[in-house]
């Protein structure tokens, strides 16, 4: 259970972060936030670390594959939503180690995948299941190093850092057990016959 705390974590502090950045209203509370209008940047650490609008509705990174492929996209990330969900609940008795990344992953996720499903129509510019990904985090650097900008605005949100993360942690786990395993491994001795001693 505490993985889905971690994962409730994750989630809510995307999408508490993506409401600041796009803006909200409620009324009933006298509460409202302006927000950035898309494309609209605004710098902190100036030509370094920029806050930018920008609605995704491809992969991370602000990457877009083309309208085609929104579709795909969003029943992949429902799937593999799915498929996280039900490790975290049917492995109580596996490592700690695995279930934090895969916490991680899984919160990173549903952020993106609450964004898919139901921004559309809460900002009402597209049906449930037609909205896009809020990005907005704008790290210029990546731009001088990233092939100049070429696969995408490289502007994310904290789902896809918290994803990001999960990743190089089950790769980095996986392949220090694989190592370990590796060691473990007894090599073979050659024994020698006596009657071939001297």
């Amino acid at each position: 259970m505490k993985n889905f705390y971690l994962s409730l974590f994750v989630f809510c502090a995307d999408q508490l972060s993506k409401l600041f950045v796009k803006g909200f209203s409620f009324s009933w509370l006298d509460l409202s936030q302006k927000g950035l209008s898309p494309g609209e940047s605004t710098p902190l650490i100036k030509n370094f670390f920029h806050l930018t609008l920008i609605e995704n509705p491809g992969i991370a990174f602000g990457i877009d594959p083309g309208p085609l492929f929104q579709d795909v996209i969003l029943v992949i990330t429902i799937i593999t939503s799915l498929g996280l969900f039900t490790f975290l609940a049917m492995s109580k008795n596996s490592d700690f180690k695995i279930r934090i990344p895969i916490a991680l992953i899984f919160g990173g996720a549903i952020g993106n995948l609450f964004d898919r499903i139901f921004y559309g129509y809460i900002y009402d510019y597209a049906p449930l299941f037609q909205g896009k990904v809020v990005d907005f985090l704008d790290i210029k650097l990546f731009k001088l190093f990233i092939f100049n900008n070429i696969l995408g605005n490289y502007v994310f949100n904290l789902a896809d850092l918290s994803i990001t993360a999960g990743v190089v942690v089950l790769i980095y786990l996986i392949l220090k057990s694989n190592r370990e395993t590796k060691k473990e491994i007894p090599v073979p001795q050659v024994v020698e016959d006596e009657q071939d001693l001297p």
